[in-house]
């Protein structure tokens, strides 16, 4: 079965930094590519990052270009989305998703609020 776990979301002030991360379970990790998506009150789900099979292949949306940087460990089945000069508009929840087989799988997500 497969599992995404989100969490190292807070409270953080503007300008402020967060890691979040992703492990996940029940599918091979370093053969997928794994994404960060964000949902904001009353806004659809947008994407935030992604990453390649081995990390060499990173993408960015432009909202968090150059304020984002994502990573993986394949040996801990954990990719990391580490936001830096954060603004009361990253506030979101934040969801990994992996694509398999057809099927899309999410986390449950973790929510980060920035404001002071």
């Amino acid at each position: 079965q497969v599992q995404l776990a989100e969490s190292g979301g807070g409270l953080v002030q503007p300008g402020g930094s967060l890691r979040l991360s992703c492990v996940v379970s029940g599918f091979t990790f370093s053969y997928y590519a794994i994404s960060w998506y964000r949902q904001a009150p009353g806004k659809e789900r947008e994407f935030v990052a992604e990453i390649g099979l081995s990390g060499g292949t990173e993408n960015y949306a432009d909202s968090v270009k150059g304020r984002s940087t994502i990573s993986r460990d394949n040996a801990e089945n954990t990719v990391y989305l580490q936001m830096y000069r954060l603004k009361p508009e990253d506030t979101a929840v934040y969801y990994c998703r992996v694509y398999i087989g057809g099927n899309m799988h999410w986390g449950q997500g973790t929510q980060v609020t920035v404001s002071s």
